[in-house]
């Protein structure tokens, strides 16, 4: 049913002139394809340094590691959360100092731990007695902050339980870290990727003021919190802007630990680089499965193993944008694999102009992040989501 002509906030995700010089850049170019903006990377992290002044940004490579992207951030003096050697020896290879990098990952092989270790990392994340132990052999005197289960409700994106532990558990932790020679730093915690609910910020901090003081109680100065990631790119959904959310944390961390705060490091990844984004697709197939009444498919070269992968259960909705204009209609969205799984959109309609044809060239929007990196290598012999720097 055509209920109304089609709209979309172009301008509310990218500028005319922009859009402009991405179509023509783009005009020569196999779809599908990301083309990001290392401008738009820049401003996010001046906009999160303006209203955070006194946290350490440890930018998630996990988010997007694109070496124009880690090379600007080097410049401005970000820090990295890495989760793996192989991002270890990608960032040392660009020219981080292994000062401005903490391994992040709770999950860690020993030999992993040396190595890292062995290339000058001395901050490390930890949930559990074996990692602690494990750390103590490989890394020994390294400073560590253990991670605490987040709740995470309200996130499009929320984490399970793989990371972190309770309270009590990262208590004994602490005790034994110490007890091996290690540093324990302070505590980590993550509300939850595009985490629209600052509140669950609060609950978090109450609980890092629990374990600091139950520490001091053991005569261990805890000095750190890990906020980890969570601030929201804009999606679908319009958001804060990032001052709104920065002001009532530190409302909360003055709430729990007055003016003199311990150090406080942010890891932001989809905040960073999602907005930075604009994955060019092709319509390749457009169909009706009912002769009456039915909502068509709307078959797009790029899906689920693509790159987003961020759609299962339709938790994340990229905005879609066609510039065709006039009646529109609602439509299934859906990749092009021979996988029954792959569909992006079959709940939450996507509203586009009831003409779109094969052939026609659709811009997904907030797609710098978790899209190259989550793209399958080979599936169906499909390569994986290449990627583009345009400013």
């Amino acid at each position: 049913m055509h209920a109304f002509d089609y709209s979309f906030d172009l301008e509310g995700y990218i500028t005319k002139e922009r859009f402009a010089r991405l179509k023509e850049f783009a005009s020569d170019k196999e779809t599908p394809f990301v083309v990001l903006s290392r401008d738009v990377v820049g401003r996010k992290y001046d906009g999160l340094r303006r209203s955070m002044p006194y946290a350490d940004i440890y930018y998630a490579i996990k988010a997007n590691p694109d070496a124009a992207i880690l090379e600007l951030l080097i410049e401005k003096g970000s820090c990295f959360d890495i989760a793996s050697v192989y991002e270890l020896d990608w960032m040392l290879k660009l020219g981080a100092s292994p000062e401005r990098l903490s391994y992040g990952n709770t999950i860690k092989k020993a030999r992993d731990i040396r190595y890292a270790y062995d290339r000058g990392v001395r901050l490390f994340a930890s949930d559990s007695e074996g990692d602690v132990r494990k750390l103590a052999e490989n890394a020994p005197g390294s400073g560590v902050f253990f991670r605490i289960l987040a709740d995470g409700s309200g996130a499009d994106w929320p984490l399970s339980r793989k990371f972190g532990a309770q309270p009590e558990v990262v208590f004994d932790a602490v005790l034994l870290a110490r007890e091996l020679g290690l540093r324990p730093r302070g505590v980590s915690f993550h509300v939850g990727s595009q985490q629209k609910d600052v509140t669950q910020w609060r609950v978090a901090i109450k609980t890092c003021r629990a374990l600091f003081d139950a520490a001091a109680q053991r005569g261990i100065e805890l000095d750190l919190i890990n906020m980890g990631g969570g601030l929201p790119a804009h999606y679908f959904h319009p958001i804060e802007e990032t001052y709104v959310y920065a002001a009532e944390i530190t409302d909360y961390l003055r709430e729990f630990f007055g003016n003199d705060f311990p150090r406080i490091i942010v890891e932001p990844g989809r905040y960073m680089a999602g907005d930075a984004g604009v994955l060019v697709a092709e319509v390749v197939m457009v169909s009706c499965k009912e002769r009456e009444g039915g909502v068509p498919w709307l078959y797009l070269d790029v899906g689920k193993f693509g790159g987003l992968i961020e759609t299962i259960d339709e938790s994340l909705r990229y905005p879609v944008y066609s510039e065709r204009t006039g009646e529109s209609r609602d439509y299934i969205l859906a990749g092009p694999t021979c996988d029954s799984m792959d569909v992006l959109y079959e709940k939450n309609l996507v509203r586009l102009p009831a003409d779109v044809r094969e052939g026609d060239r659709l811009y997904l929007f907030t797609t710098g992040a978790y899209t190259q990196t989550y793209s399958a290598v080979f599936f169906n012999g499909f390569p994986p989501l290449k990627s583009y720097v345009l400013d």
